[in-house]
C-alpha cells in the first residue's frame, strides 16, 4: 500500500466528518509496467532490507527551518542548497571553492554499490506557502558513468527523509526518479518503472554523458517533469505530493552506481532549461514565506502517472 493511501486511511479515522467528495485514488500510467529493470535490477535483499527500514522509521514531518538557515537562504539564495554525503557513503562530493553548494559534484568509484544522496534542505518545504505558479527545478551534468551494460546507473529524482540510502530514486515511499540507464521513470515503485518515451518508441539520445537532465515540480498541479538538455520531456507524473503535503518535506536526490562523476546544479549556474532560470522556479522562493490554511492543503488531488 502506497504512503498516501495509508495516510488517507488515518485521516479519515481520525475525521470521520470529511466530506464525501474525498480526492480520487490515483491511476497506474498508461505505459506498460516492466516486472524487472532493462539493464541493472537490485538485489532481494536490498529490496527487503528497504522494506524493513521503512517500517522501522516513520516519514519526518515537515518543520520550520532554523532562523540562521533563513537568513543565510535571504544572503545566498540557491547556493544554500547542496548535496550531502554521511561518514560511511561510499560517494565523495565536493561543493564549489567557496563552500557553498548551488553546485555540487559527486564522484564514486569503479565498486560504488546502489547509493542514494540527498540535498541539505527541502525544496518543497511543507510548512511553507506554495505560490500557485511555477515550482522547483534542478539539473545534473553527467561527466562520467560506466556503461549500464557493466552496472553503471545515475538516477534523478525527490525522496522524504528518512530514505534508504542504498535504493535509488524512485524505489520507495515518497520518492520519485528518472533512472538513466533504462530512461524508465518510477514514483514508489520497487519493480522495473516505466517507460519516459513510449510515444517516441526509444530515448532521444544513447547515452547520458556529456548531456544535462533536469528535474522539475510545479506547486500548483504536482506535477514532476524531466528535462534533457534543455528540452522538456512528456510529464512524467500528476498530483504527487499534494495530498498532505503540508506535512512533509521532500528533498533533491541523485542516485550512483559504480563509478560516475556527477555535476549537482541548484542554480549556481544557468539551467540548459531556459524557463528555470526564471524566478518563479527559483530553488530560494517558496521558504521566503510561511504556508497557512494548512487543513486546505490536505485535501488536494491524489497522484497519478501520467
Amino acid at each position: 500500500m502506497d504512503w498516501f493511501k495509508q495516510h488517507r486511511q488515518r485521516h479519515a479515522r481520525r475525521h470521520p466528518e470529511v466530506l464525501p467528495c474525498a480526492p480520487p485514488e490515483w491511476a497506474p500510467a498508461t505505459e506498460q509496467s516492466s516486472t524487472y529493470g532493462l539493464q541493472n535490477e537490485a538485489s532481494d535483499e536490498s529490496y527487503q532490507k528497504a522494506l524493513e527500514f521503512c517500517e522501522r522509521h516513520a516519514v519526518e514531518w515537515s518543520r520550520i527551518l532554523a532562523s540562521q538557515t533563513i537568513a543565510d537562504i535571504n544572503s545566498n539564495g540557491c547556493l544554500e542548497w547542496r548535496i550531502q554525503t554521511h561518514d560511511s557513503s561510499p560517494v565523495a562530493v565536493v561543493h564549489n571553492s567557496d563552500g557553498k553548494g548551488g553546485l555540487s559534484q559527486i564522484r564514486s568509484k569503479v565498486d560504488c554499490p546502489d547509493t542514494c544522496l540527498l540535498s541539505n534542505l527541502p525544496i518543497i518545504a511543507g510548512q511553507y506557502h506554495f505560490p500557485n505558479d511555477g515550482g522547483v527545478y534542478f539539473e545534473i551534468t553527467v561527466n562520467k558513468m560506466t556503461d549500464p551494460s557493466k552496472g553503471g546507473v545515475i538516477a534523478i529524482g525527490t525522496a522524504c527523509r528518512p530514505y534508504p540510502l542504498w535504493r535509488f530514486p524512485g524505489w520507495n515511499r515518497l520518492s520519485a526518479g528518472f533512472h538513466l540507464d533504462d530512461f524508465h521513470k518510477f514514483f514508489e515503485d520497487s519493480e522495473g518503472g516505466r517507460p519516459c518515451f513510449p510515444a517516441l518508441g526509444s530515448p532521444p539520445i544513447m547515452s547520458v554523458v556529456g548531456h544535462t537532465i533536469g528535474c522539475g515540480y510545479s506547486f500548483s498541479t504536482g506535477t514532476m517533469f524531466f528535462t534533457i538538455d534543455g528540452q522538456r520531456l512528456p510529464d512524467a507524473f500528476t498530483g504527487i505530493y499534494l495530498q498532505n503535503r503540508s506535512g512533509i518535506d521532500v528533498y533533491a536526490a541523485v542516485g550512483v552506481t559504480r563509478e560516475c562523476d556527477v555535476t549537482v546544479n541548484f542554480g549556481g549556474t544557468s539551467f540548459k532549461w531556459l524557463e528555470g532560470n526564471e524566478c518563479r522556479w527559483r530553488m530560494d522562493r517558496q521558504v521566503r514565506k510561511l504556508g497557512d490554511d494548512v487543513e486546505e492543503q490536505e485535501e488536494l488531488p491524489a497522484y497519478h502517472a501520467c
